[in-house]
């Protein structure tokens, strides 16, 4: 029995994630598996890989044949090069512990070099939502002059309306005559002791 190491797709239409697992090279790709390994899911940035290192491991040194992208996962997850160096203390080019030295070297420049690039998306993120914020800004600044300047333009339109108001009111007051403003209330009542009753 020819043994693969393959995806098997899982999530919804448009969000597919995907189980990583030695199956049968005859088996349908939704279909029966011997074990499940891992999972791999390209939605998130950088992807999300869980996997089970050892059992991996095993399986590639007992012969299972990865597809391309399985091949690419345990590349980047370390299983490939580990297979590589227990080749090299089979042959006697150096010991286990050599082995175990360079693995956690390239473990540890592989760490540092995924910690840089999430860094850098970070970094991408908080200068893009700055000049997001930046431009809004600018918006709303250039809003309030443009209605600055409409609130001016409407307050210069109405100002001579208002001094014509305020012109033609006096003209059209009842001019008071010096009699009438001299009057007092006791000259009224000798005006009608004057006039003789009826």
């Amino acid at each position: 029995m020819a043994t693969k190491l393959r995806l098997q797709r899982r999530g919804r239409k448009h969000y597919p994630y995907y189980q990583i697992i030695v199956a049968d090279s005859r088996a349908p790709r939704d279909g029966k598996y011997i074990e499940r390994i891992g999972s791999y899911n390209p939605n998130t940035h950088p992807a999300t890989i869980t996997l089970d290192f050892d059992r991996a491991l095993y399986w590639l040194q007992t012969g299972a044949q990865p597809t391309d992208t399985v091949r690419n996962i345990l590349s980047r997850e370390g299983v490939l090069m580990k297979k590589h160096l227990l080749g090299g203390v089979t042959k006697g080019a150096f010991n286990e512990e050599e082995a175990e030295k360079k693995f956690e070297a390239w473990k540890d420049a592989k760490l540092n070099a995924v910690q840089s690039v999430k860094e850098k998306d970070e970094e991408k993120k908080r200068a893009d939502e700055k000049a997001r914020l930046d431009a809004e800004k600018e918006q709303n600044k250039a809003r309030a002059e443009l209605l600055a300047k409409k609130k001016a333009e409407l307050e210069a339109a109405n100002a001579p309306a208002q001094e014509e108001e305020e012109q033609a009111a006096p003209s059209e007051e009842v001019p008071v005559t010096t009699e009438e403003a001299t009057a007092t209330p006791e000259a009224e009542e000798s005006k009608k002791e004057e006039e003789p009753t009826a």
